[in-house]
């Protein structure tokens, strides 16, 4: 394979896909966008929100927003932790939504169990007594 002399792009027969962007993955960036955009909307306060998130700059994150580019690894797993929108489309994304439905389990049963506690908090009170 030879480079070309002019321009920064690699030939079209070698995975460039013609934009001043990397190839697309299949649908990834464009549904990682989506779910940003989901979770945060699509605002400047998003953008900020998911910076200090990942640590990112924040040129990097609005072209995640723009589905322009994708986040890397470690990112993912920054926007995994902090938005479900995030993890739900990559757990779908790697056919796993079985995984999300255990996480969504956890957490009703965790609610009720909270929701448990203040019914038999409210019975121990005598009637008397005020709530702070």
């Amino acid at each position: 394979m030879s480079f070309p002399k002019k321009g920064k792009f690699f030939p079209r027969e070698h995975g460039y896909n013609g934009k001043a962007e990397q190839p697309t993955n299949g649908g990834f960036v464009e549904e990682i966008a989506a779910a940003l955009k989901r979770s945060l909307g699509d605002s400047r306060a998003g953008v900020k929100t998911v910076a200090a998130w990942t640590g990112a700059n924040e040129k990097t994150v609005k072209n995640w927003f723009s589905g322009a580019y994708g986040p890397s690894g470690a990112h993912l797993i920054a926007l995994a932790r902090h938005s479900d929108e995030v993890l739900s489309t990559f757990l779908a994304m790697a056919g796993r939504k079985d995984l999300m439905v255990a996480i969504k389990l956890a957490a009703a049963e965790q609610a009720v169990e909270e929701l448990l506690d203040a019914v038999r908090q409210l019975n121990r009170e005598e009637p008397g007594d005020t709530v702070t």
